[in-house]
């Protein structure tokens, strides 16, 4: 399930129990691109219900940048787990746009 908020050009998108692997990235894809269109410039996506991020969410994550970037927007990544902020950080993620664990630490 993908719980989203909204609040003027602010959207708040939260996959809960839901990893973002490459079977959840069509509806993930579906929500970013939803919230972008109607307005939103800031997205935050929000990992405190995901486990696990494969190639295919990092790629995602990596498009909905790109695209609010083109806008004049921003992405930010919170409530990581240690885990994927430890990729993250191995894959320099965190230089591209704004990533926080579960206890607010920065990757």
């Amino acid at each position: 399930m993908i719980v989203l908020t909204r609040e003027g050009d602010k959207a708040v998108i939260r996959p809960s129990g839901l990893d973002i692997v490459a079977s959840s990235v069509p509806e993930l894809r579906t929500q970013l691109r939803g919230v972008v269109e109607d307005g939103a410039r800031q997205v935050v996506v929000d990992l405190s219900g995901v486990q696990m991020v494969d190639s295919s969410g990092i790629g995602l994550l990596i498009a909905a940048h790109n695209s609010l970037h083109r806008l004049g927007g921003k992405l930010a990544v919170i409530h990581a787990s240690s885990d994927i902020l430890d990729l993250f950080h191995m894959m320099r993620i965190h230089q591209h746009f704004s990533v926080s664990g579960n206890d607010g630490e920065r990757g």
